[in-house]
């Protein structure tokens, strides 16, 4: 089926787990999940992806039910203090064709009962990748700031962000011009949506066009993982 948009019941469905975050509850609305949430969320992901096909070839929209893209709603708390079993927001990840981590060079779009927004770039990189990355930025400090200060990137997305260090990274003199740049520990575009979005066809296009204005920066960051873009 194409992607309609998500009813209005979705985010409702949202905001009440948020309230009954529990197996019991879950399991007597489970077919409002499915219906509400799930279903349409595999029908945007194949329908993005086929506009991803032009531009980012190798980012990866799979909409199979227990595909990539959509993550799953079941928490893992085996190792966390906080036991609630399910997570309140709907994460869609579209990661490199190469990677099975979440930490990769992807695009990603987030719905909970409060936020709506897409991102680009790269969330929380392993120690090695962090470190090509910034290695990169110091030796083609030129390209740097070229997919940093793209015309397109910055209209859509504004600035890189993302967590810093509080100090220079080891081995980077304190008065390096990329010093605020190379404290990055994630490199991200973050682009808030207009909520109506969720409920329209169009959350497709408006989607793929952020995602087609994130070339530079996306590129810049395959580059310096050795990953085709």
């Amino acid at each position: 089926m194409a992607f309609e948009g998500f009813d209005p019941q979705a985010v409702k469905f949202l905001a009440q787990l948020e309230r009954h975050n529990e197996r019991a509850w879950f399991q007597a609305n489970k077919g409002r999940y499915e219906q509400f949430i799930r279903q349409p969320a595999l029908e945007f992901i194949q329908a993005i992806g086929r506009r991803m096909e032009r531009f980012a070839p190798h980012m990866l929209a799979d909409p199979s039910p227990t595909g990539r893209s959509l993550m799953r709603i079941y928490r893992d708390t085996r190792f966390s203090g906080d036991k609630q079993p399910y997570k309140t927001n709907v994460g869609i990840q579209f990661r490199h064709e190469r990677s099975d981590d979440v930490h990769a060079p992807s695009f990603y779009l987030h719905v909970d009962a409060k936020e709506f927004f897409v991102c680009c770039g790269i969330w929380k990189p392993a120690g090695a990748d962090l470190a090509a990355i910034r290695g990169r930025m110091l030796e083609h400090g030129d390209a740097w700031l070229a997919a940093r200060d793209d015309r397109r990137f910055v209209r859509t997305w504004g600035e890189v962000t993302g967590d810093r260090l509080k100090r220079a990274p080891r081995g980077v003199e304190a008065d390096h011009p990329l010093l605020e740049d190379l404290k990055l520990k994630d490199f991200l575009g973050v682009l808030d949506l207009d909520r109506c979005l969720l409920h329209s066809p169009r959350l497709v296009d408006q989607s793929a066009k952020a995602f087609e204005a994130a070339h530079s920066l996306m590129k810049f960051l395959c580059d310096a993982l050795g990953l085709p873009y």
